[in-house]
């Protein structure tokens, strides 16, 4: 009997995520992820609940709204400002930027433009006004172990240091 995907079960699966619209893949995950079904929600809700059933071997298409999951644009939280005001560690595009505000919320924001003059950061989520299809490749289902419950996903195993001698400070 083949294992279909369902809580607690450990799942590796592959998927890129492509724009409706260009037809370009924003983002492809080509090495197995791994996570435990119900317990480690990795992708989103819609998404998941399109796994359920789902063996290995089968591949499968989820259309997904984006301002559904992640809301409108919203342009106040794209901020451009003078680049002597940035910090040295964030000039390049595609830095990630974890600012917190007054009430100790915390927002990632991506450095999106820069020039030789002003840096431009966005704090939408980079799905936001999109339209994607989720193409997803169901690699492995079995039962997950009492380990992999606990941690939702893989646990990495320990090297073997029997042996080897530490180091004297």
């Amino acid at each position: 009997m083949t294992d279909t995907i369902t809580h607690n079960k450990y799942v590796e699966l592959k998927y890129r995520v492509v724009d409706t619209k260009s037809g370009q893949v924003l983002t492809a995950v080509d090495f197995p992820l791994g996570y435990v079904h119900g317990v480690n929600d990795v992708l989103s809700s819609q998404v998941m609940m399109e796994l359920e059933g789902k063996a290995a071997g089968e591949t499968m298409s989820v259309e997904l709204d984006c301002n559904k999951l992640f809301g409108p644009r919203d342009e106040s939280l794209v901020i451009t400002d003078y680049i002597e005001n940035v910090p040295e560690e964030y000039r390049e595009v595609g830095t990630t930027i974890v600012m917190e505000n007054e009430q100790g919320k915390t927002r990632t924001f991506l450095v999106t433009r820069m020039d030789e003059k002003t840096l431009t950061i966005d704090g939408n989520n980079p799905l936001c006004g999109r339209q994607v299809v989720f193409e997803l490749e169901v690699l492995t289902v079995r039962d997950a172990t009492e380990a992999e419950i606990a941690a939702g996903g893989p646990v990495e195993k320990r090297p073997d240091l029997k042996g080897v001698k530490p180091v004297p400070l």
